[in-house]
């Protein structure tokens, strides 16, 4: 019965994708913008521009609406009923008392253009410009993979000589049936100039 049920969500929510224009894969997403100044295997230190974010606040690994409160918006519940565009990666970052997940909004649109969000816990930010040292990774996301690939980006950037300057910001860029070995992660920290 669990796997009839476990079927069926993934067909309803294979058709909800369809009807509202997701892609199939990260290949058909606009991603936020960088310019890598160094790669090391999966390593990279990336100069990023001020990115505008809408976020909202996440509990329980996202198991509590956050991301259909950000997809709601950017499919229209805003004050202009405007759908815009989704983008790579969804943003999550922060501890389980002030976790946050944000949608970065397509290059495009300055601030100003963003309209307001219906809903009450969807905010608008812009993030500010800077680098930060990044590891890319596959599989689920899960506290343990995060806290993996976390811990070897530390050890790098300590080997690089580099210090961290904000908590982890983890990026996810795959559709939710995109198979976990093939999906892209990452996990970046800011680099203190």
């Amino acid at each position: 019965m669990k796997k009839l049920i476990f079927i069926s969500a993934g067909v309803a929510l294979l058709v909800v994708a369809a009807g509202a224009g997701c892609k199939a894969t990260r290949a058909g997403y606009e991603s936020a913008p960088y310019k890598v100044v160094r790669r090391d295997g999966a390593f990279e230190l990336r100069d990023y521009p001020a990115l505008t974010l809408v976020e909202t606040s996440m509990k329980s690994n996202g198991e509590d609406g956050c991301f259909s409160r950000l997809f709601n918006f950017i499919t229209g519940r805003n004050a202009t009923k405007q759908k815009i565009a989704m983008t790579t990666p969804v943003f999550m970052t922060g501890s389980t008392t002030n976790a946050t997940m944000a949608f970065v909004m397509p290059v495009n649109m300055s601030t100003s253009q963003i309209p307001q969000p219906a809903d009450a816990n969807v905010t608008i930010r812009e993030a500010k410009a800077g680098q930060f040292a990044v590891f890319r990774f596959s599989g689920g996301q899960n506290s343990k993979n995060a806290a993996a690939a976390l811990s070897r980006l530390r050890v790098w950037m300590t080997e690089e000589k580099l210090s961290a300057g904000s908590e982890a910001i983890y990026g996810y860029f795959d559709p939710p049936w995109t198979p976990t070995f093939l999906r892209r992660n990452e996990v970046m920290l800011r680099v203190e100039p």
